[in-house]
């Protein structure tokens, strides 16, 4: 009997990739796939799915991890390997909160996408043992701690300084300080070249 799998991705190619790469085993049947987060969380609703492969941005108000939440309410026996080629390194914190199996980076790739399915099924939880590192202008993303990214995600979602110290719990000087911290670090004139390049760059990325 084979195991039944659902593949969740913005892109085409990329499910295709995926496909491929489960049907070499001859273990796996791909039963559906989903364009969407809505879309994937429709499709473990309406077939009884084993394993569920999950990008996180998929171009809607729902990502992968919040679908991914949602799919353990459908049902809780289905396994789930989140995937990104992104830095954000919140991504993999929620998927924990999630209930998600394992998690996959396409950038990072420790294992091989088959071996961590592999794995995952034989009742394993395999997340990155690294955080994936990537410049942000003059410096890297590790670089910054972890209060700065939470004040470079408000800036993504376009707060201003007094709702990110609402948001976040702090003074608005301190997060003036934060801001000039990472403006020193990153080389970067403002606070909208800031956002602009952590967004495009897949370092903070705004719930």
């Amino acid at each position: 009997m084979k195991y039944r799998v659902m593949i969740a991705d913005d892109y085409k190619m990329i499910r295709q990739m995926i496909e491929s790469i489960i049907d070499s085993t001859g273990k796996y049947e791909v039963v559906c796939t989903a364009s969407t987060a809505e879309e994937a969380i429709s499709n473990c609703r309406e077939n009884d799915i084993d394993l569920a492969i999950l990008d996180v941005v998929m171009g809607s108000d729902t990502d992968g991890i919040e679908a991914a939440a949602q799919i353990k309410k459908i049902n809780p026996k289905t396994k789930i390997i989140v995937v990104t080629s992104m830095a954000e390194s919140s991504y993999i914190s929620r998927s924990m909160d999630a209930g998600v199996e394992s998690f996959w980076h396409k950038e990072l790739q420790e294992q091989p996408l088959l071996e961590i399915i592999e794995r995952t099924m034989n009742g394993e939880s395999v997340y990155p043992s690294t955080t994936v590192e990537t410049w942000f202008g003059d410096t890297v993303n590790t670089s910054l701690t972890a209060r700065e990214l939470d004040v470079l995600r408000a800036l993504v979602h376009g707060d201003s300084n007094a709702e990110i110290a609402d948001k976040l719990g702090i003074t608005e000087r301190t997060v003036k300080k934060h801001i000039s911290d990472m403006l020193e670090k990153t080389g970067f004139k403002s606070r909208l070249q800031l956002a602009v390049r952590a967004r495009a760059g897949g370092i903070a990325v705004n719930d």
